[in-house]
Formats: structure tokens, C-alpha cells, sequence
């Protein structure tokens, strides 16, 4: 990102519809996760069984469930979940592997060969079905969602991050650095990690997207948030059963995930397009 000014970041994504787009739709999500508690009309946990599925209607915008819980309110807190699931899970999979990646690049031979062959360990399996495995093992719970989307998603961190380590570890200022009497762990975290973060932080906007379907998906098939949470994909679950004659108990919070994910692809192919000199 050398030469760019976050005032030059932010010119640019306004100049792009399409990353505008992605922009303006993240941070109205992350408004509504804010002020979910002030402007959701009724208490997202309150059942009225005289009121189940009812069609969407000024009373009930995105209708009932099937326990007469109003959808419009639930995915109003589940804007919340969700986002704070996939920034937890960014955070812990984005720092662990950008370390291991970093470590692995700068010390070459025989700590590279072990760091990187556990890394195709764990990207052998399909993200998806590890992280169900592992939540399984630990037990359907939010925190145990975490972890284990966390297991799959650090690796592709640590390649990123070990290509860029590769790349800078011989260039003349880490020799410099280097000759001076500087510690590796200085190098480390001084001279490699900044170069590394660049295509760390895309990676990272581009995979919030997969990250909110996975922690969706696990909702979905029971390995994740536990009913009566309102969350997306515990919803979609809930709505299966009621489709040929309620659909909008289904469809509202499908729709809520199919708009989070293409805004953070919007965001992130335009971050890409910013940071990346190539494409600029």
C-alpha cells in the first residue's frame, strides 16, 4: 500500500459503482447490527401463537414464524450474529495464519516444509466439512462455531503470507536490517509483517462472504447457533418446513445472506483493485 493514503482508498472505492455498492451495503448492515435493539419493532424471542405465519403486512413487514415470532426483528439481531461471528472468525483465523505464514517464508528449510505440510493437512478437507466435524466434536454453540471455521480458514493466510515473507526476506532493507544486529523476531513483525498485510486484508474482506455461509450453513444443518437464537441460518432451517405455504419465513433472512455476501465481495474485489498495483 505504499504511495496510498487511506483519503486515496477512499477515492478510489467511490469512484467504482461496484465497490461504492459493496461499501454502502456493509455499512448499512453494520447500522443495523448497531441499532438493532432500537428499531427492531418486537422482541425478536417472543412467541405469539396467535399470530403464526402471517404474511408480510404493515403489522409484520417480512411476516411471522412459526411460532409467531416477527422475521423482520430476527433478522434484524441476526445482522448482529453474524457479523460479529465472521469478524471473530476473521480475526482469529487472519492473525494465526498471516504468523505462521510469515514465520514459515522467513525461516525457509526444515520449519517451512513442517508449517506448510500441516497446512495442506487441513486444506485436504472441504472447509465446510471440517468445520462440521469439528463442531460437532465440540458441541452446537456460537463460541464452537468460532473455532471451527477458524480451523479451515487460517489456511489460506498463512499461504498468502508465506509468499509474500518469501519475497521480501531477501530484499536489500531486511538485509540491511539484518547486518545491522536486528533480532529475526524484529525483522518478523517490523520489516515482513507490514508487506504481508496488504493481500492479508483482501483475502480477508473477500472471505467474510464464506465465512457468514459457512457459519449459515452450520446453523442450517444443526451444528451451529441453537434455536431460539435468531440467526440466519438457524432461520432458514426453521422456514423449510412451512415453504409451500409460508415462504417468507424461509426467504427473508436467505435474502439477508445473499445481499451480506455480495456486498463483501463488492467491498473486497474493489479493496483488491486499490491495493493491488497490478490491477491498478
Amino acid at each position: 500500500m505504499r504511495g496510498l493514503t487511506w483519503r486515496d482508498v477512499v477515492r478510489h472505492l467511490l469512484k467504482n459503482p461496484l465497490s461504492l455498492s459493496g461499501l454502502l451495503i456493509i455499512v448499512s448492515l453494520v447500522l443495523l447490527a448497531i441499532l438493532a435493539p432500537y428499531i427492531s419493532p418486537y422482541d425478536p424471542y417472543a412467541t405469539d401463537p396467535l399470530q403464526k405465519l402471517q404474511p408480510p403486512s404493515w403489522k409484520h413487514l417480512m411476516g411471522t414464524d412459526g411460532l409467531g415470532r416477527d422475521i423482520l426483528s430476527r433478522v434484524l439481531y441476526g445482522t448482529r450474529i453474524s457479523l460479529w461471528i465472521a469478524i471473530l472468525i476473521l480475526i482469529t483465523a487472519g492473525v494465526f495464519g498471516t504468523v505462521v505464514g510469515i514465520v514459515a517464508g522467513y525461516a525457509g528449510g526444515f520449519v517451512d516444509n513442517l508449517l506448510m505440510r500441516v497446512t495442506d493437512i487441513f486444506m485436504a478437507f472441504p472447509r465446510l466439512i471440517l468445520a462440521m466435524a469439528i463442531a460437532a466434536a465440540l458441541g452446537p454453540s456460537l463460541t464452537n462455531v468460532v473455532i471451527a471455521i477458524s480451523f479451515g480458514a487460517w489456511t489460506v493466510f498463512a499461504r498468502l503470507a508465506r509468499s509474500k515473507a518469501l519475497a521480501v526476506r531477501e530484499e536489500d532493507f531486511v538485509e540491511a536490517a539484518r547486518a545491522l544486529g536486528a533480532s529475526n523476531l524484529r525483522i518478523l513483525f517490523k520489516h515482513i509483517l507490514p508487506m504481508a498485510l496488504s493481500p492479508v486484508i483482501i483475502q480477508g474482506t473477500l472471505s467474510m462472504g464464506g465465512i457468514i455461509l459457512t457459519a449459515a450453513g452450520l446453523g442450517f444443518l444443526g451444528f451451529g447457533a441453537q434455536p431460539p437464537t435468531p440467526e440466519w441460518g438457524v432461520m432458514v432451517s426453521d422456514g423449510r418446513n412451512f415453504m409451500p405455504h409460508g415462504w417468507w419465513v424461509s426467504t427473508f433472512p436467505g435474502l439477508a445472506i445473499m445481499i451480506t455476501v455480495l456486498g463483501f465481495n463488492l467491498l473486497g474485489d474493489g479493496i483488491r483493485d486499490i491495493l493491488d498495483p497490478r490491477m491498478r
